[in-house]
């Protein structure tokens, strides 16, 4: 391996954070502790980054997780070793679901240490080999500006995902005189980007054959930054649109051939869609239990094409009859450079756009407020603009079936993991990557008490984010099952007392409101145009349950709770 001698020498946490500069970094969230103390001792001087410190890891790799989702740019994170980078696995986990190009700084103990229990020692390399997609302990100083530069390299092409730096205290704060080459040279990792042509060929050749074909709209095409293309292709086409919850945004929520999110609490129009195709062209979608149902019984009419960019996906889940290998965009734009073939769906937009205006959405009740109305209102009130955060739970699925989505990489929210917490850092995170959009989280009273506590960097860092709890004094999901299949026996999800979520904020210094009048809720909302980090507080229905509902296990044409117009 060449080496390339240095000017000057210099520490390995120089290296790093020089490294992380010449890449393109600007931010990095991290939290200090005893094995990444010459490291932090390195960021008091150096300008060319900025840090936020977060108030727990798993904040500050949230908070990466928030930058990177919204900007499709790196997230980075630094944290300590031992118990500093085991409250970091929640968020790597997550990043590893949901395909977020993530770089983690993991402290270690010096090498001579490594191996004996030294004080907060933990295999990290070990415990997060499964949930990252690599990882690396540096051994010499020398190497750091080649791991870092191979690390970004994995993390953000091909199919996106976090990676794990473990750097031994006395590797980041030794100095060298020389680095080796930092140029990436990893034959072994090739993703394929550019799809088969014959394969693209075969697509058009079997839509000219459909009568009934659906596109299926996955996080890949929002990661992809593939939204035109797909909109292009489904306009020429007449192809009617489902996205997953990842793919929110794909295709504006007011166009005419969206027929919703598909799936568990799917729209009714999507979930038929999906069940009477003869055609399925999934594109950036892994087919996860929550958008299938019973895999047995999905799209069981339906030829299906299945375009992803992790050859891995491919057939894991549901039988595939054209595989196709590469990144959404790529395949979506030779797909609109191939002549076009003929096809006819104007029979079958008619029935999808009668099944779409079959249903009506909600009870507009008005002796308690509707979360659904709440997130309307603020749909309306920020022009379907925001880039929108959620936590997990209820709200999660209401504010992915209300909210008017307009725009690929608008909704950042824990898909795959699920993770409760993920709302409030995830949202900063997406503010300061983000300064100039509006920001909106939508979050549970039982998230919010997760990690409430990075709301103490609002004011900090001039983050104005806007906190919508929509509090049912309760897990509103797990009640939610509870009462549909367990008998109501609502086993340790209702709160019997909550804390005084105002005062909380008032703690913080935030600005904060409480509502719960269903007649003035639309003029309440309007607080939200104020540019300053906001906490709103909404009291909803405690019973309100998120529908259309497919039971787990069960088809997606088997819907709970779907309310036809009279």
């Amino acid at each position: 391996m060449e080496k390339i001698k240095l000017e000057t020498p210099k520490t390995g946490s120089e290296l790093l954070l020089e490294t992380l500069e010449n890449l393109g970094v600007d931010t990095i969230f991290g939290y200090p502790g005893g094995a990444v103390l010459p490291l932090y001792d390195a960021i008091y001087s150096f300008k060319g980054i900025r840090h936020i410190l977060g108030r727990h890891e798993q904040g500050c790799v949230h908070e990466a997780e928030g930058y990177a989702k919204s900007t499709g740019k790196i997230g980075v994170a630094v944290v300590t070793s031992g118990p500093g980078a085991t409250n970091a696995i929640t968020g790597i986990a997550d990043a590893m679901s949901d395909s977020v190009p993530l770089l983690v700084f993991t402290g270690q103990v010096a090498k001579s240490g490594i191996g004996k229990d030294a004080f907060q020692e933990a295999d990290i390399v070990g415990i997060t080999t499964p949930i990252t997609k690599y990882n690396y302990q540096v051994r010499e100083t020398a190497d750091i500006p080649r791991i870092i530069t191979e690390a970004i390299h994995i993390a953000t092409t091909g199919r996106p995902g976090p990676v794990v730096i473990d750097l031994p205290k006395d590797v980041s704060a030794l100095e060298t005189d020389f680095i080796y080459d930092p140029a990436v040279h990893l034959p072994s990792y090739q993703p394929t980007i550019v799809p088969n042509e014959l394969q693209i060929k075969k697509i058009l050749k079997q839509l000219s054959k459909a009568k009934k074909p659906v596109l299926v709209s996955g996080g890949g095409v929002s990661y992809a930054e593939a939204a035109t293309e797909l909109v292009a292709f489904a306009e020429r086409y007449q192809i009617p649109v489902v996205t997953s919850l990842l793919g929110q945004g794909t295709i504006a929520t007011d166009h005419p051939l969206f027929l919703g999110m598909g799936g568990m609490h799917g729209s009714f129009a999507a979930n038929i869609a999906m069940t009477e195709a003869d055609f399925m062209i999934s594109i950036g979608c892994r087919f996860d239990d929550r958008l299938t149902g019973n895999p047995k019984t999905f799209a069981k009419n339906a030829k299906v094409v299945h375009i992803d960019i992790d050859p891995a996906e491919i057939g894991k889940i549901i039988n595939v009859d054209i595989p196709v290998v590469g990144d959404a965009k790529k395949a979506l734009t030779m797909l609109l450079a191939e002549e076009p073939v003929h096809n006819n769906t104007e029979k079958w937009i008619d029935k999808v756009t009668e099944d779409k205006n079959r249903v009506r959405s909600y009870d507009k009740k008005e002796r308690v407020v509707q979360p659904q109305a709440v997130i309307e209102c603020v749909g309306e009130l920020t022009k379907g603009e925001a880039i929108v955060v959620t936590d997990v739970g209820q709200h999660q699925m209401w504010t992915a079936q209300y909210y008017p989505y307009k725009n690929e990489r608008q909704l950042v929210t824990s898909g795959g993991l699920g993770t409760m917490g993920f709302g409030v850092p995830a949202a900063i995170g997406a503010k300061i990557a983000n300064p100039d959009k509006e920001v909106v989280l939508f979050v549970g009273d039982g998230g919010y008490q997760m990690t409430n506590q990075e709301m103490a960097i609002l004011n900090i860092y001039k983050v104005p984010i806007k906190v919508i709890m929509l509090n049912n004094h309760s897990l509103g999901m797990v009640r939610q099952w509870q009462e549909a299949f367990y008998e109501g026996r609502t086993s340790e999800s209702v709160f019997d007392s909550l804390p005084d979520f105002q005062l909380m904020a008032q703690a913080y210094g935030v600005k904060s409101y409480k509502f719960n009048n269903p007649e003035t809720i639309t003029q309440d909302l309007e607080v939200i145009r104020e540019d300053v980090p906001m906490f709103i507080e909404v009291d909803i229905s405690r019973k309100e349950h998120v529908l259309p509902m497919v039971p787990a296990g069960k088809s997606n044409h088997e819907m709970l709770g779907v309310k036809f117009n009279a």
